[in-house]
């Protein structure tokens, strides 16, 4: 009796395990963010997408493709060629995502990795047709503009294949060594005109100030001829008294000189 309760047991936890193991194969969880696309092995992939949540589906018949909708970044490099044949390098950043209603034809054309397939093709080829428009120079003085034609570009032909690009930014922007030294080389050169012509406006105005010094002193001695010639010797004893009075005054804030009245002798007592 005690066999048979046993074997029943046994029966049926056997059985609830077997349940319990189909039932978990049945089930599928979608996370926050992601969307899943159905195979079927009978019917192939099933043209709905399935939202976040848990799910249900057939075992060993059917299974999910789980995908990232969220946006996600790319750093995508490229080395291309100006409007002048300057190599340019240039890092383009992009933020994409997959348009969640397109992604079973997404994944029966393109894949899973279809970022890896699609971004880098679709990037080098956008950036060298909008890069071929301008010169290096404007590629430097308008690069609000360049980015905003690629962005506009590449954002048209991305949705082609059911991609949405958030955001597309120039992150990293540089010419071939040739024309970084030519860029400094003619630096240099301005740098070295610019001081030539500061030397030069500098050796002007000294001569003007000599011009206007030898003016002054010309005029300066004319006016001292004519009071000489309307005044007489009078000037010349003013200007003598004048000389005296200053040096009088200069020798009188000196500690170093001392006065002896004339026809004395007081320190010594010496003889007249």
């Amino acid at each position: 009796m005690a066999a048979k309760l046993f074997e029943s047991i046994g029966k049926f936890g056997l059985a609830l395990a077997v349940a319990g193991g189909v039932v978990n194969s049945a089930l599928y969880n979608v996370d926050a963010g992601h969307r899943a696309v159905i195979f079927d092995r009978f019917r192939g992939v099933q043209d709905i997408v399935v939202g976040e949540g848990t799910h249900f589906l057939i075992p060993w018949v059917q299974k999910p493709i789980i995908f990232d909708c969220r946006s996600r970044p790319r750093n995508v490099p490229v080395i291309t060629g100006s409007k002048d044949l300057q190599n340019v390098n240039i890092t383009l950043r992009i933020l994409f995502r997959p348009v969640a209603s397109q992604l079973p034809r997404i994944f029966t054309s393109i894949g899973e990795d279809y970022d890896e397939r699609v971004l880098p093709s679709i990037t080098t080829e956008i950036l060298k047709s909008v890069v071929a428009r301008f010169d290096a120079g404007e590629l430097i003085t308008q690069r609000e503009l360049v980015s905003r034609q690629v962005s506009d570009d590449l954002t048209e032909r991305a949705a082609t294949f059911g991609l949405i690009l958030d955001d597309v930014s120039l992150t990293h922007l540089t010419f071939g060594k040739e024309f970084t030294e030519a860029v400094e080389a003619k630096q240099v050169a301005q740098q070295e005109a610019e001081r030539a012509r500061f030397v030069v406006e500098k050796a002007e105005q000294q001569k003007k100030a000599a011009i206007i010094s030898a003016e002054g002193d010309s005029k300066a001695a004319e006016l001292i001829a004519n009071s000489l010639a309307t005044a007489g010797d009078g000037l010349i004893e003013l200007r003598k008294l004048e000389a005296a009075e200053d040096i009088a005054y200069q020798l009188s804030r000196s500690r170093n000189i001392t006065y002896l009245p004339a026809g004395q002798s007081v320190l010594l007592q010496l003889p007249q």
